[in-house]
């Protein structure tokens, strides 16, 4: 794969007067170490051109030889005369992104990233702590985990309200006025630690009641939940703690029958948010003063999905925890193995053992929603939407959770699979090259829930849901799987 390194990266790794960044050092070793190829963009050079500082500008361009410059540039037909040069630079960067002149894109600039969500890319431009996650996923996978959410009284946190944690926040109003005044009041919020005492990421969140979400007598009838503070640091982008606040927002809501979520967002700094927010069936809803309002529905009762008019995963989408299971969605058995099963659903606790609380104060939210499956079945015929229990075999030997296809399709090139994986990957590249020898089925689908009564392969037998082992996908009809439901929950 080709990494494309923005000039904010190729700096501070030419010029051993900078510091460089934590996990920098390390998506270097491990890009060179596995073969990928680090690129640099003309406009780039150009940029360091101009560079003030004669010595380092020299370091640098000494230094640049040791990677692949870009060739074949085609003109980015973005640019104008009036395009200043700052935003002329990163035009002509995000266009051959575009272009496929590269995999991704590695940049710290906010405004880049900002571009690139707009131009349709932005999963492809990493920051380089999310760079270098992508590939510790691939290549040390038994060093990433998913990072541990805690629930905490505000008040417990006023003692790092002085630090630079909150400088972001504290640009646009009072924050720290309003944190003492929420934090008196008893609210609550979910954190990430990087290291004890050391904060990563929050959601401070509250329940309303009938709440007017534009300050214009916009009402949101009934109980909502407000994600009133969402802040993932620098350090920890990439990881998957933003999903991990929405999926406990959403347990939350479920089990409190909250009938919408919603967030204010500053439209300047949050578009990675904001998009983030738009993949899990949040919409833009107005503007409260100068901030974005966006809401997602949360019913308690799942609406009507043949009369929705929505496709099967849109509905599933908007409405999730429900989704459609209705005659015209197909639904299968996966098999997976105890090893991908306990990294893929590391929260599942067998109903023979206690079963922890989402939130109590000791939670910790053991896997993402957005999840990937790799295997060599024969079957092609799996849609977005369709419905997939998935089959832990060997040990249980039970039917354990339940998952909505996003993405199915099969791939042969080790490269391309770890592509569509990248972010949701329990493999190893060295997996993904051995499973490439065979055309692969690469199944990307959200994790719903797990099942309180796991039904058994014997239940499964006694009950005619399948006949034989299941090592392989299988599909089951419809009656089949409400009798399954109906016993499982």
């Amino acid at each position: 794969m080709r990494f494309l390194l923005d000039t904010n990266i190729l700096i501070p790794l030419e010029d051993s007067n900078i510091p460089l960044p934590p996990g920098l050092a390390n998506f270097v070793r491990l890009a060179q170490e596995h073969g990928h190829t680090l690129v640099f963009h003309p406009a780039s050079e150009e940029d360091i051109n101009q560079d003030r500082d004669v010595e380092r500008r020299r370091r640098t361009q000494e230094r640049l030889a040791q990677y692949t410059r870009l060739d074949g540039i085609i003109d980015c037909p973005w640019n104008t005369q009036e395009t200043n040069r700052n935003d002329a630079c990163d035009n002509k960067i995000l266009f051959a992104l575009a272009n496929d002149a590269a995999h991704y894109l590695v940049t710290e600039d906010r405004v880049i990233h900002r571009k690139a969500v707009n131009l349709s890319i932005g999963d492809r431009v990493f920051g380089i702590q999310a760079a270098e996650d992508f590939l510790r996923r691939l290549y040390e996978p038994t060093t990433v985990h998913l990072p541990n959410i805690k629930d905490v009284p505000l008040h417990s946190l006023s003692h790092l309200l002085g630090g630079d944690f909150f400088d972001s926040l504290r640009e646009d109003y009072d924050f720290d006025a309003w944190f003492k005044r929420n934090a008196s009041n008893g609210r609550r919020a979910w954190v990430y630690w990087i290291e004890p005492g050391k904060l990563g990421a929050i959601c401070i969140y509250a329940r309303k009641e009938n709440d007017d979400i534009t300050g214009r007598g916009d009402v949101l009838p009934g109980a909502s939940f407000k994600l009133c503070t969402f802040k993932v640091g620098e350090g920890c982008r990439g990881r998957k703690v933003g999903e991990l606040f929405l999926k406990a927002a959403f347990k939350y809501a479920t089990e409190n029958r909250l009938e919408n979520i919603y967030i204010h967002g500053n439209s300047g700094k949050q578009e990675i948010l904001f998009e983030l927010l738009r993949d899990f069936g949040f919409s833009e809803y107005g503007r409260y003063e100068d901030d974005v309002v966006y809401v997602k529905p949360h019913p308690t009762a799942a609406p009507d999905g043949q009369s929705s008019g929505l496709a099967a995963f849109e509905y599933f989408r908007k409405y999730f925890p429900h989704y459609r299971h209705d005659g015209a969605v197909r639904k299968f058995i996966v098999p997976i193995r105890p090893v991908y099963h306990r990294i893929l659903f590391s929260d599942y606790v067998s109903p023979v053992a206690p079963q922890l609380h989402l939130f109590d104060s000791t939670f910790t939210a053991g896997n993402a929603i957005k999840q990937a499956y790799l295997c060599h079945s024969q079957l092609a015929q799996i849609r977005p939407g369709d419905v997939v229990l998935f089959y832990r075999s060997f040990d249980a030997k039970a039917v354990t959770s339940l998952g909505i296809v996003e993405q199915y399709e099969t791939l042969n090139d080790a490269d391309e699979i770890a592509d569509r994986v990248r972010r949701r990957t329990v493999y190893s590249m060295d997996e993904i090259k051995e499973m490439a020898h065979k055309p692969t089925k690469v199944m990307l689908f959200r994790l719903v829930k797990h099942f309180t009564n796991p039904p058994s392969f014997a239940w499964i037998e006694e009950n005619q849901i399948l006949k034989g082992n299941i090592q392989t996908i299988r599909e089951i009809d419809d009656n089949a799987y409400q009798k399954l439901i109906s016993h499982a929950s």
